[in-house]
């Protein structure tokens, strides 16, 4: 390889390191909310959600509640069957 090949690697290796470590920094979360994120909170102390679709806000317990009542069925394991795809339709040619 000649020279300006080494320059060049050499560059495009630099400038993706700078722009990944700018980006990192851009898209990172602030110290603050990484150390909230990590104490644990109270259901009671939570805010209401507001679902949308016609369901309003509900409060945090409530949505606990029915998740407790109602389990996803792969929990229980039964989980839903994979549905069978019929084989795709060939048609002559390469």
């Amino acid at each position: 390889m000649d020279r300006s090949s080494w320059i060049f690697c050499i560059g495009a290796l630099a400038t993706s390191v700078a722009l990944a470590a700018l980006g990192f920094r851009l898209a990172a979360l602030p110290r603050e909310a990484l150390d909230r994120s990590a104490t644990p909170v109270r259901a009671e102390t939570l805010p209401d959600i507001e679902l949308g679709g016609g369901f309003g806000k509900v409060p945090v317990t409530e949505l606990v509640g029915y998740y407790l009542e109602n389990p996803p069925d792969t929990l229980r394991g039964r989980a839903h069957p994979v549905p069978e795809r019929a084989a795709p339709k060939r048609f002559g040619g390469c």
